[in-house]
């Protein structure tokens, strides 16, 4: 498993944790994403799963921070605030006590193309994973995690399929990989929990 490695050029400024009130949102769907063990790690102790939300003007956004996934419960020092991101340079500016996650670049590609989003999770569940490909919008299967092919994968289907409406797409070339967004997190939840409840 690739997971966890970043693919993308940080420049990342070492900084101190946001205000732990910035992030109580973000715990609490994270917490709820824990316990289903769509966020998580492998028995190798590679993580899995992150949780984004705006924050402050120029989107910019919060997102859990790489190697996070084996902690069953985060704090502020687990979170890094996303400033830019130039996905045709795989470039991704970013600043706190850890680094981005290595989805960072998805992340920034789901508000990129709708501004009204307040919420994104990227979660991993083979068995959803398994029904959903090709079902809901699919990236492409060239297309590697946290990578410029990825972030043009996304940007094309928020385009040309209905992927705005339905909130949910799958990763095919990121094995278990499945993304869902919303106008809040608790939306982005609800819309993925929608597919988990249906299939399983």
């Amino acid at each position: 498993m690739e997971e966890g490695y970043i693919k993308f050029e940080a420049r990342w400024v070492k900084t101190g944790p946001l205000p732990e009130e910035a992030v109580a949102e973000l715990n609490y769907w994270r917490q709820k994403l824990y316990d289903l063990k769509l966020i998580g790690a492998y028995e190798n102790g590679v993580g899995y799963g992150n949780i984004s939300r705006p924050y402050g003007p120029g989107g910019r956004f919060v997102i859990s921070g790489s190697a996070t996934g084996n902690f069953p419960v985060l704090k502020a020092s687990h979170y890094a605030l996303v400033t830019n991101v130039d996905a045709p340079r795989n470039l991704l500016w970013c600043e706190g006590p850890v680094i981005a996650s290595s989805e960072s670049m998805s992340h920034a590609a789901v508000y990129q193309e709708c501004p009204w989003v307040k919420g994104v999770i990227h979660v991993h569940h083979q068995g959803m994973w398994e029904e959903l490909l090709n079902k809901v919008p699919t990236t492409d299967k060239s297309a590697p995690y946290g990578s410029p092919e990825m972030v043009a994968s996304i940007i094309r289907l928020m385009r040309e399929t209905g992927l705005k409406e339905k909130k949910i797409f799958v990763m095919e070339g990121h094995q278990e990989g499945i993304f869902t967004f919303g106008g809040s997190l608790e939306e982005a939840f609800d819309v993925l929990m929608g597919y988990f409840r249906l299939s399983f």
